[in-house]
């Protein structure tokens, strides 16, 4: 389909956190945590624990440590640490920037300290619940791999699936779901014989904003610190992710 991939919105952070496969492995054995507390243990009855099982799977997380997040959610297991919460938070960065964050935690009052303060030292600043949020727009995220796949029959039978939205980046489809349609999209297209890469709710932004160069230096850098933290879980933005501007992140490598 026309028009510039909205992966292209999250993939500077995927690059990224290719580099940091320890971070990685934590952020998916707490969303696994987080799912298997809230959904139950049985990933054929929670569609959020399946998914947040295979993910970890595609990044070749090790099965004993997927099922010991499975009974550390469930309450079968206790390693001490606390029990693990979703929580969001929205600001603005260098140009006024929107930013949307989702973090699972274990400590709500270290989280927003740490959040606030890389705001404040990287040209940003904390806002309230709602200042940004009303500027994106929740959808369902799914990359399957492309590879021996006519592109024109894996659009069609994506539609019949339930996709919104289809285009092909390198090696993937990326199908943008609703919101609520996601795990059944998914479930389809794994029922048709496609091999699924990842599938995560994400956050589009509804209108992006372009900026000059320096601006989206500093951005570059403010994300790169949230995705350090490992509370944080995903960094959106509505700053515009075109080639130009990806091709500064590059630069900064």
């Amino acid at each position: 389909m026309a028009g510039h991939s909205k992966w292209s919105n999250i993939k500077h952070k995927k690059a990224k956190e290719d580099k940091k496969r320890a971070k990685i492995f934590n952020k998916h054995l707490r969303e696994i945590a987080v799912a298997a507390r809230e959904g139950g243990g049985d990933p054929d009855m929670n569609p959020r624990l399946d998914t947040a099982i295979d993910n970890a799977k595609s990044d070749n997380v090790p099965k004993d440590n997927i099922e010991r997040a499975v009974k550390k959610g469930t309450g079968e297991l206790d390693e001490g640490d606390g029990r693990y919460e979703d929580a969001t938070y929205e600001g603005y960065g260098p140009g006024g920037i929107a930013y949307f964050i989702e973090v699972t935690t274990n400590n709500y009052n270290r989280t927003v300290s740490e959040i606030r303060h890389i705001f404040s030292s990287h040209g940003g600043n904390l806002g309230t619940d709602g200042s940004v949020g009303y500027l994106f727009e929740q959808k369902g995220m799914i990359r399957v791999k492309a590879e021996n796949h006519d592109e024109e029959e894996f659009m069609l039978n994506a539609i019949d699936a339930g996709a919104e939205e289809i285009d092909t980046e390198g090696d993937f489809f990326n199908v943008t779901t609703g919101r609520e349609t996601m795990y059944d999209v998914r479930d389809e297209l794994e029922e048709m014989d496609y091999e699924i890469e990842s599938a995560e709710l994400i956050r589009i932004p509804m209108t992006e904003v372009k900026v000059e160069a320096g601006v989206a230096e500093s951005n570059f850098k403010l994300m790169d610190k949230f995705e350090d933290s490992d509370d944080v879980s995903n960094v959106f933005t509505n700053m515009k992710m075109d080639d130009e501007t990806l091709a500064i992140a590059e630069q900064m490598d």
